[in-house]
């Protein structure tokens, strides 16, 4: 099984709240034996979706197949002004370059959704996450990490251990449902 962290934050600081998730569910992941990879929306290179362009430009190329490669997928993203970044939502709309395959879009494909907040207003992140998720023919778990920034870290820094028990849980969703559902797919073929 392979996984794909989408950083959907235009943040390169090291020790980032994206950062630190990312490494986090990264982690967790290679633990349960799960190749992982983190996709930096900030180190990507990807321009402004033009639906004109006839040439696919190289960062959005290798966004495609990175993702179209990923059994189960971790969307990361602040909410900004009630949403998630513009430009992680620009990310996504590069997908339709698939829309002609066999399989468009990231059909079938699990997705666990992390979105934080300085407020309690996370969720927003997580709701809008999960509409773009179904509409790229995706299958968000029922379960979901919406972080209030204010309880993400202990006093030594580190992230809380109770957005840490939540963020296991979301990897063992995301691994176990996808599990099933290759098997499923699998018997039906």
């Amino acid at each position: 099984m392979k996984a794909i962290i989408f950083n959907g934050a235009l943040e390169r600081r090291p020790h980032s709240t994206s950062g630190l998730l990312s490494a986090y569910i990264s982690e967790q992941l290679s633990g349960c034996g799960v190749e992982n990879q983190v996709f930096n929306l900030a180190e990507s290179g990807i321009p402004l979706y033009d639906i004109t362009n006839t040439r696919i430009p190289m960062g959005v190329e290798v966004m495609k197949n990175l993702f179209l490669e990923a059994d189960v997928h971790f969307w990361l993203a602040p909410l900004y002004h009630g949403s998630i970044p513009g430009v992680m939502k620009n990310c996504l709309d590069w997908l339709e370059i698939t829309a002609k395959n066999a399989r468009p879009y990231l059909t079938d494909k699990t997705v666990g959704l992390v979105c934080w907040a300085d407020g309690l207003h996370a969720l927003q992140g997580i709701n809008t996450m999960d509409a773009i998720a179904k509409a790229l023919r995706a299958w968000p778990l029922p379960f979901n990490v919406p972080i209030a920034r204010s309880a993400l870290y202990d006093q030594a820094g580190d992230l809380s251990q109770v957005y840490k028990n939540k963020l296991d849980l979301l990897v063992h969703l995301a691994a176990t449902r996808t599990i099933k559902v290759s098997s499923n797919i699998n018997d039906q073929v």
